[in-house]
């Protein structure tokens, strides 16, 4: 039961392929074989079965996995930590996330990275993509607003914010002065992260405001462009406080009066288990980690 071949088990129970573990531990597919049959020998019992897509875990793998995939992840993370303290950090880290929180919070929290050395390459997309890019190793480190549910990864919630209707102080005003309140947000245009209407749909619903039929007049995945219009009189949106609490502070923009309530949205940070075994991608994320629990202490 050799760390190695634990931490081959638990790459192939991930990936559900030998290839895949393979490629991802830069081992070759009979010494990921070798690893798997020697601990099915040390076990007694066998631990995948051969499928067309791959291979499927036995009742045995499932067992297995429970009772070692976290601690092997939090060992493997802590002797990188180690290592990075009495190691050369420098290289390439790749972020992806969202550019919006990218922008406003996270780059930030990177000057500790940037002064050790790390240099930072950051790249944008929404949730899905964050996934895609960490499981295909082309990214190190990812930032999304949605949990993860892909077994392959871990998370941890690193930032929560209030989620606000706004617009200018010109349209809130017509809105609140028109007969019917929920009339008078539709007449108007809206400006959406995306068309399934992610962030406004909830803020809707919970104030018994109708969806059907709404079709945004600016669709963007950068909220920051959205803001922009805003601040110019343009429509109204739902977008995180601290997108827009500098404007509501200057007057450029104004909370629009919720008749039920808002919400909160929450960011996570992802990574692959596997990116933890290399000194500089486990470093970084407990860095993150630690100026993001700072920063939102500092909030409270």
């Amino acid at each position: 039961m050799s760390l190695p071949r634990m931490r081959t088990f638990m790459e192939v129970y991930r990936q559900r392929s030998i290839s895949g573990a393979a490629r991802s531990l830069n081992l070759t597919q009979p010494a990921v074989s070798q690893h798997i049959a020697g601990l099915e020998v040390a076990i007694g019992r066998p631990l995948f079965e051969r499928s067309p897509s791959g291979v499927e875990p036995t009742s045995s793998a499932d067992e297995l996995a429970m009772d070692i995939g976290d601690k092997l992840d939090a060992a493997e993370a802590a002797l990188a930590s180690a290592r990075a303290r009495s190691m050369d950090i420098s290289g390439v880290l790749q972020i992806v996330g969202h550019a919006d929180f990218i922008a406003e919070i996270l780059s930030e929290q990177m000057l500790p990275l940037l002064e050790s050395g790390v240099n930072i390459r950051m790249h944008t997309g929404n949730g899905s993509m964050v996934s895609s890019m960490l499981l295909e190793g082309h990214c190190d480190l990812g930032i999304s607003a949605l949990p993860v549910i892909d077994d392959r990864l871990k998370s941890e919630r690193i930032y929560t914010s209030r989620v606000l209707p706004v617009a200018a102080p010109s349209v809130v005003e017509r809105i609140l002065s028109a007969g019917d309140f929920a009339t008078a947000v539709r007449a108007e245009p809206l400006l959406a992260y995306n068309l399934e209407l992610s962030l406004i749909e909830p803020w809707l619903i919970k104030n018994q405001i109708s969806v059907a039929s709404l079709v945004p007049a600016v669709v963007s995945q950068d909220l920051r462009a959205q803001r922009k219009l805003l601040t110019k009189g343009f429509g109204w949106s739902v977008m995180p406080e601290f997108l827009c609490q500098e404007q509501i502070a200057r007057g450029e923009l104004m909370e629009i009066p919720s008749p039920v309530g808002t919400r909160e949205i929450h960011y996570f940070l992802i990574w692959a288990p596997s990116a933890l075994r290399q000194v500089r991608v486990a470093h970084a994320r407990q860095t993150l980690l630690t100026k993001l629990r700072e920063l939102e202490q500092q909030k409270r």
